[in-house]
């Protein structure tokens, strides 16, 4: 009987009426009502969003656990550790922002490195695409090509982006070629995750979360609204299955990226200002320690003197709980928020003193590394290494004495001494050295080796260079 009625109900199945729709198609009207579907938006969105191929070569250093040893080496008066070169060739994606331009946003680590970038487009176009500029610490990259039968995608307001909202994602996983996933933003804000910049420097994230599918090769491709309006950069991932999507992915807010973009294509690099201070995220314990009524912002920690920090009134133990309007809940907001600003930008805050609630406002100034130079000014192994003073959002700001290795230019003899972004000189041939103008006096160029002594998160070793 029960069989009986399962072919009844199947054969049912099979001869509902279907009109006007091609066999083994989804019916576009039901009951005179056009069904929904994302077919239209994505029409127009889509050709603006590029396949990349990455082609370059890094350096990779020789291991060898006894080579590697400076003291080992140094002792035996054996040669530094070689470096060789290793081709690598990278897939992502990357989304037309400007069509009269030709300019594409995408991912730092899918094209930082490279030496040749093809972007392939939906309709089987291949373009060479010129680096115009990319930053480590918020993953962002801009590529140029040439401009002409080019459709972009505009730029929505992700500042009222709010939970819950529709999101898309447009990408290339696996290589697969151009492939939309849907799902909405599960969070806003994400940060401390460690996913964007390289080496120990401080990152700035602040992001979009969805459950719109996002694999590897959909970094730096669109994050859009059901307007078709770019809301974000899809960069990352959770996974505990190396790689597979599990419903956790992250983009770039689109308003950070657009900040991001213009000092690139401004100045070719970014320009960050100086503000002056230590901040921390405020807990329940530190509020009511505090005689605070607010829950939520940034404690000032440790302000600069002479700082931009210090000139706009503020004190140890305020809390900043907004930003040129913006609303500051920890720590990690704060120093996006003013991570991003560009020298000679207002900074408008509302900030909690006790019981008060007060309104400060200052400008950023220029930057807080105290003046950066080229390490080949110091020695010429150390050509490529861009070294300052302790900025004050390093961690080991007023702990530690030492020079700043604030980035590092790619290909250059720095690269292969074994330094790192991040890493702090504490000194140089047995030398101490406080600061980069103490490193300046103490180094004539002529040595015949460099014996350093590093800093480099919760680890001191020393480095030998040849």
């Amino acid at each position: 009987m029960i069989r009986s009625i399962s072919k009844l109900i199947i054969l049912a199945v099979l001869y509902i009426p279907v009109t006007n729709v091609a066999y083994a198609a989804l019916p576009s009207q039901v009951n005179g009502e056009r069904l929904p579907t994302l077919a239209p938006m994505l029409e127009k969105v889509t050709p603006a969003v590029v396949n990349i191929s990455a082609i370059g070569e890094i350096q990779v250093k020789q291991r060898n656990s006894l080579l590697d040893d400076p003291i080992f080496r140094h002792f035996f008066d054996l040669p530094s550790s070689q470096s060789q070169t290793k081709k690598f060739r990278s897939l992502g994606s990357g989304v037309v922002v400007d069509a009269d331009n030709g300019y594409v946003l995408s991912n730092h680590h899918v094209v930082g490195d490279a030496k040749t970038i093809i972007v392939t487009f939906k309709d089987g176009r291949q373009l060479e695409a010129k680096l115009l500029g990319s930053d480590p610490r918020t993953d962002v990259a801009v590529l140029q090509i040439p401009s002409k039968g080019l459709s972009a995608i505009p730029m929505s307001d992700s500042d009222q982006l709010r939970v819950g909202d529709f999101a898309v994602a447009i990408g290339n996983p696996f290589g697969l070629g151009q492939t939309v996933t849907s799902g909405i933003v599960s969070a806003l804000g994400r940060s401390g995750l460690g996913l964007s910049g390289k080496g120990r420097e401080q990152n700035f994230e602040e992001f979009i979360q969805t459950d719109a599918a996002i694999n590897v090769g959909n970094s730096g491709g669109a994050l859009v609204n059901l307007n078709g309006e770019l809301i974000g950069i899809n960069t990352a991932i959770l996974s505990p299955n190396k790689g597979g999507n599990v419903g956790i992915g992250f983009a770039i807010p689109i308003n950070m990226a657009k900040i991001v973009m213009q000092q690139l294509l401004e100045h070719g690099e970014i320009r960050r200002g100086y503000f002056g201070v230590v901040v921390q995220t405020l807990s329940p314990d530190l509020a009511e320690a505090l005689n605070s009524n607010t829950r939520q912002g940034a404690i000032i920690a440790s302000i600069e003197k002479d700082s931009p920090a210090e000139a706009s009134g503020l004190e140890l133990h305020d809390i900043v709980t907004a930003i040129n309007g913006h609303p500051v809940k920890n720590a990690a907001e704060m120093r996006n928020r003013i991570g991003v600003l560009n020298v000679g930008d207002k900074v408008v805050m509302e900030v909690h003193r006790g019981k008060q609630k007060l309104t400060l406002q200052t400008k950023i100034t220029g930057d807080d590394t105290g003046g950066k130079i080229d390490g080949g000014k110091l020695d010429q192994r150390l050509t490529g290494a861009i070294l300052s003073d302790i900025p004050a959002e390093s961690p080991f700001h007023g702990r530690i004495g030492g020079v700043y290795v604030y980035g590092m230019k790619q290909g250059s003899p720095a690269v292969a001494s074994g330094l790192e972004p991040g890493d702090i000189i504490v000194s140089i041939n047995r030398l101490q050295v406080r600061n980069l103008q103490e490193a300046i006096q103490k180094l004539n160029g002529n040595q015949r080796q460099l014996l350093l002594n590093i800093q480099r998160g919760n680890t001191a070793f020393f480095l030998l260079i040849r």
